[in-house]
């Protein structure tokens, strides 16, 4: 695996600038009393301070309900943005952040419609993400690989599915159930619990 980097240009717009952080993000981007509650839950289970995720998605706050769904299946936890930031949070404890960060670059991708704009976004995941060079690259077979390679003579908004689906399919069977057992997911799941309970 690749080693952790925490600069993803182009998941994100440019604009990092969120007003009431806490109305649009649960997650951890701002200093609300329930993020700081689930902070000081995850530095008791954890060695290492926790740092703040740059440019997480904007999301609701979950409900336990939907907490309790990720667990049911990965497409559940994958179709949230509040449950693809836990688990992208998860993913940086074990330095294999990269792949979320190149499957959102992927997803992103595919709304483009601009011919410009889908050559430069596919240059830079490539770059970021494929190319042996980065310190971000996802791990591929070589069919894979030679499959983009050729794609990126003429790259459309679909050039990466292959890689995206690999990814994906790795995120499932490796990092997933892992997952479901962490710190992060358990303390989350009975933190929002205990909080829908004192409301």
């Amino acid at each position: 695996m690749s080693r952790h980097e925490t600069s993803p240009t182009t998941v994100q717009p440019a604009s990092n600038h969120r007003p009431n952080a806490c109305c649009f993000c649960w997650c951890c981007c701002c200093s609300c009393s329930w993020n700081e509650d689930r902070e000081r839950a995850w530095r008791a289970s954890r060695e290492t301070k926790l740092e703040t995720i740059p440019n997480c998605e904007a999301c609701t706050k979950p409900t336990p309900e939907e907490v309790q769904g990720w667990a049911q299946s990965f497409d559940k936890l994958m179709k949230s943005p509040a449950g693809r930031n836990v688990f992208r949070e998860f993913l940086r404890t074990e330095y294999s952040e990269e792949n979320m960060l190149f499957w959102l670059a992927c997803e992103e991708l595919k709304t483009e419609c601009n011919k410009h704009t889908i050559d430069e976004k596919a240059r830079m995941i490539y770059e970021d993400y494929i190319s042996i060079l980065s310190p971000k690259e996802v791990s591929l077979d070589s069919r894979v690989r030679e499959v983009i390679n050729r794609k990126m003579q003429e790259p459309s908004s679909h050039t990466f599915d292959d890689a995206q689906l690999q990814i994906y399919t790795l995120m499932h069977r490796d990092s997933y159930p892992r997952f479901l057992n962490s710190a992060i997911y358990k303390s989350l799941l009975q933190s929002i619990s205990h909080s829908s309970s004192e409301s």
